[in-house]
């Protein structure tokens, strides 16, 4: 009997040792099969999201008006989520022939909508110091982000934009930024 007892005692070592492995396993395979879960979960968030055709406002050759450039992107409900990727691709300029709007090399800092629909637009210090003046340039640049926000996103009323974190007098020296700004469906040809 007392030669079965060391026997008795590896035995019960390799079984307990054997659960703890299975433990630590089952956990990892777990927390995989979750980060996995979650990965596919966003992917197809990703995938099943819409693509919306939205009117993104661009200044014809001319520099006469404002023109619509139709384009699809990813449609978000979220009217911030959705106002991002439309500025993005205002900063990221026209397409098909017309002129850009917002000076090259522009970045969208932030962007967030309040409860009444205004739409506060945080745009890079660039959009100031590369602008190439003008009332009328700065017309188009200031309407061009205006438009293709309020005219694309139903729950928009007004765009107020904001200049490297801050309140700014003016973009180039003419229009006056301090209040937000509602669609001008005049400048649109």
């Amino acid at each position: 009997m007392i030669t079965k007892h060391p026997v008795l005692y590896t035995v019960l070592a390799v079984i307990a040792l054997s659960a703890v492995c299975m433990a630590l396993f089952t956990m990892s395979s777990k927390s995989s099969a979750e980060d996995q879960f979650n990965q596919n979960v966003q992917t197809s968030d990703i995938q099943n999201s819409n693509k919306s055709v939205v009117h993104l406002y661009f200044s014809d050759k001319n520099n006469s008006f404002l023109t619509a450039e139709e384009r699809a992107l990813l449609h978000s409900d979220n009217p911030a989520e959705f106002g991002k990727i439309i500025i993005e691709a205002l900063i990221d300029g026209p397409r098909k022939g017309l002129m850009r709007t917002i000076p090259t090399g522009t970045t969208l800092k932030a962007l967030y909508v309040t409860r009444d629909g205004i739409a506060y637009v945080d745009i890079s210090n660039t959009i100031k110091n590369s602008h190439p003046g003008g009332i009328r340039s700065e017309l188009f640049t200031i309407f061009s982000i205006v438009n293709s926000l309020i005219l694309n996103i139903p729950k928009l009323d007004a765009v107020k934009i904001l200049i490297g974190g801050n309140e700014s007098m003016t973009l180039a020296g003419h229009i006056d930024l301090r209040f937000p700004f509602k669609a001008n469906m005049l400048l649109i040809r």
